[in-house]
């Protein structure tokens, strides 16, 4: 857990300065600051997304996980928690152009899952739950980014920013419980160097997740990203599943 609380602390601290700054800054230039995140997590997730060894794993993990999240409505579950949040908190001015409520739940919204997409989230918080030191350096270099990170979000969408430290105290620390609870099953060395299939898979459809993300902070597309969040169970389960029929799922 060592590393899911010092990457509270970053988010913490950068939100708190992004908060402090954000209201002197021009619009233009907190649109500039978001444009930019969208081009970096772009880049991000073509690159996660090129860790597949087959792309048709990504393509059905994506298509079966959209159609859980669709059914589950987890954008609108999402969407509600930031809203009972922020009338919880009373909090938010209305700013940039965009009524309070709506500001502080898309705040909440993309950097709850910025900050838990992808595989520093996953392979750095289970190896950390296995008190492996590489879990806690992964962890301490995604902690870094994302201190960054809340700092541009909070100055362009304000407080809702800070309320995603709930969000990481959930999916880091429960899957660092996870990996405690699952030492032995995962302890295989491939796995732990994450360059196991399961681990690759859902690497990849991390990847397709923050592509999406990025389509949102670029103004592009509106894709409900969150209705897509199934797709990263839904990967490593395909492998398993291909592994126990034995099926050669990667063509030389």
């Amino acid at each position: 857990m060592g590393g899911t609380l010092l990457n509270m602390l970053t988010v913490l601290v950068g939100g708190l300065i992004g908060l402090a700054v954000g209201q002197r800054l021009p619009a233009r230039l907190q649109e500039g600051v978001v444009t930019g995140l969208g081009l970096v997590t772009l880049v991000v997730g073509l690159e996660n997304a090129r860790q597949t060894g087959n792309i048709i794993l990504p393509l059905l993990a994506t298509v079966i996980g959209v159609m859980i999240g669709e059914a589950l409505r987890l954008d609108v579950a999402l969407e509600r928690a930031g809203a009972w949040l922020q009338q919880r908190a009373g909090a938010g001015a209305a700013g940039g152009g965009q009524p309070a409520r709506e500001r502080f739940i898309t705040g909440f919204v993309t950097a709850s899952l910025v900050f838990c997409v992808g595989p520093l989230t996953f392979t750095g918080a289970l190896q950390d739950g296995m008190g492996l030191a590489a879990g806690f350096q992964f962890l301490a270099i995604k902690s870094v980014l994302d201190g960054f990170a809340a700092m541009a979000f909070a100055a362009s969408f304000g407080v809702g920013v800070l309320f995603t430290l709930i969000t990481i105290l959930v999916v880091q620390g429960g899957l660092a419980l996870l990996g405690w609870l699952l030492l032995p099953l995962l302890s295989d060395p491939l796995a732990l160097g994450g360059t196991s299939p399961m681990m690759n898979e859902m690497t990849a459809v991390g990847g397709i997740l923050l592509i999406g993300l990025a389509l949102v902070l670029l103004d592009i597309k509106k894709p409900r990203v969150a209705n897509f969040l199934p797709a990263l169970l839904v990967a490593p389960l395909l492998v398993a599943l291909a592994g126990a029929l034995g099926l050669n799922i990667y063509p030389l």
